[in-house]
Order: structure tokens, then C-alpha cells, then sequence
């Protein structure tokens, strides 16, 4: 098993540096393509479906067994019972606008666990890896989540939806939490979110929404570094909610969001 994960750990790191450095190039390029997503707030560029189609087709190269999910709408089906979950850039309204805070994040399941994650920052400059049991790293080195208790002086990220009923609901809800901890950050990617809980950059994160390519890579590295991942009602995280906190925070947080109706917003 440990070969199986170094050899996917391997091949995300190398997919998502390939990737990253195509974004990167991309935001000197004119953007040729402009579409729209689920509403005007959702846009997409010719950048994503490049960035996944070069990352699909190295999986594939390299593991042909394999299933692949990605945002951008690849959807091929696995016999080795590892499939890859793939975001070409987590944080697609940032990279539109050249804004700092968007990420290539790669996860690999392993019959049906998230086993291995890589979230490539490249405006950051920062690669965190993760792989199950063996903890995660940042540009190389161990990372820790927050150890911190106190929701007081706790600093949390969120983020919110791009439908507009549902961005008001989420509104009401950060009305009743932020009065109980020291600040709100909204960075506009999940995965970098969640990367930054694990490296003590934020004490806690929450969402509700999410996919499964947002999500699967950042809650296992966050979860590596010690941080509790899951949702408001005693499960794991998924997209219908999730919560990433400090093991002293999370409890705390968790009750403040249901109060606040955070799980239905």
C-alpha cells in the first residue's frame, strides 16, 4: 500500500506542478474564451479545461485502470480501484482577475478513500501534500494545524455560494458568527482555505456547497495536520457541509454554526 501511495502522491505532485506553471503562463495571455457557469459570478475560461484535459491525459498516460472525476467534466470509469478527483483551478473567479488565491488540487481515492491530496498555490508559491497515515507537508516540510481553543480569538474562513438567494442566506449567518471570533477571511478557494487550517494560517474553516473536486484534496491535508474535518451533524465532510477546525475549536464552532443555521443557509 505504501508504494501504491507514493506512486500517486508522485504523480499528482508532478500533474499539478505541470498544471499550476499553465495557469501561471495564462495570466499574461489574452483569455480568448469567456463562459458562464451557473450564473454571471461563475465564469470559466478556456484556462480550466486545458489545465484538466493536461492533467487527465497524464493520468492516463501513466495509470490507464484508473477512474477520473473533474470539474470540468471528466468522467472515466476505473478498474483498479483508484480514481482521481480533479480541480484544475480551485478559485476560478480569482484567476480571472489575476487575484491571488487560487489553486491545481488533485486527490485520489482509493476504493471510494480519499488516500492522497496535492494542492498546488502557485501565485503562493506552495505545494501541500498529503498522504493517509503519513501526515502532510508544505513545500516539503511537516505542517501543524492550530492548537487554539478560544473562539474568541479564533480566525476562520468561509466562503459562499454563487446563487444569490442562498449567497443572502450565508450573509445572515456570518452576521450571527463573526460578533463570536476575532475575524472572517473569504480567500475564494475552498482548497487553499482548507490548506491554510492546516498550516495554521486559519484556525478554522467552514462552507456549505462545495464538490467533491473543491473539497477531497484540502480536508485530507487539513486532516493530516491534525485538524478536525467534518460536518454539523457528527459526520464527515462532503458537500452538503463542511467544517475544519482545531480539535479544541471544533465543537465550539460547530454549535455556534447550528444555531446560526449555517447548515441549511
Amino acid at each position: 500500500m505504501d508504494d501504491l501511495l507514493d506512486e500517486l502522491l508522485g504523480l499528482a505532485t508532478n500533474l499539478a506542478a505541470n498544471a499550476a506553471a499553465v495557469l501561471v503562463d495564462g495570466l499574461t495571455r489574452h483569455r480568448s474564451e469567456i463562459s458562464t457557469k451557473s450564473s454571471p459570478t461563475d465564469m470559466v475560461t478556456e484556462m480550466d479545461r486545458a489545465a484538466e484535459a493536461m492533467i487527465v491525459a497524464g493520468v492516463r498516460r501513466a495509470r490507464a485502470d484508473d477512474g477520473i472525476v473533474g470539474e470540468e467534466g471528466a468522467d472515466h470509469e476505473g478498474t483498479s480501484g483508484v480514481r482521481w478527483i480533479i480541480d484544475p483551478i480551485d478559485g476560478t473567479t480569482n484567476y480571472l482577475y489575476g487575484f491571488p488565491g487560487f489553486a491545481v488540487s488533485i486527490a485520489a481515492e482509493y476504493h471510494g478513500d480519499v488516500v492522497i491530496g496535492v494542492v498546488h498555490d502557485p501565485t503562493h508559491r506552495d505545494v501541500f501534500q498529503a498522504a493517509r497515515g503519513s501526515g502532510a507537508t508544505r513545500n516539503g516540510a511537516r505542517i501543524r494545524a492550530s492548537t487554539k481553543d478560544d473562539l474568541q480569538t479564533a480566525l476562520v474562513g468561509t466562503g459562499f455560494s454563487y446563487e444569490p438567494e442562498r449567497r443572502r442566506r450565508q450573509a445572515n449567518v456570518l452576521v450571527q458568527v463573526l460578533p463570536h471570533v476575532r475575524d472572517i477571511r473569504r480567500m475564494g478557494s475552498a482548497a487553499v482555505d482548507l490548506c491554510s487550517v492546516a498550516c495554521g494560517r486559519l484556525d478554522a474553516f467552514y462552507e456549505r456547497g462545495l464538490g467533491p473536486w473543491d473539497l477531497a484534496a484540502g480536508a485530507l491535508i487539513a486532516q493530516e495536520a491534525g485538524a478536525r474535518v467534518g460536518d454539523l451533524a457528527g459526520g464527515p465532510a462532503s458537500g452538503e457541509f463542511v467544517l475544519a477546525a482545531s480539535n479544541g475549536l471544533f465543537e465550539p464552532l460547530r454549535a455556534l454554526l447550528d444555531t446560526a443555521g449555517a447548515g441549511s443557509a
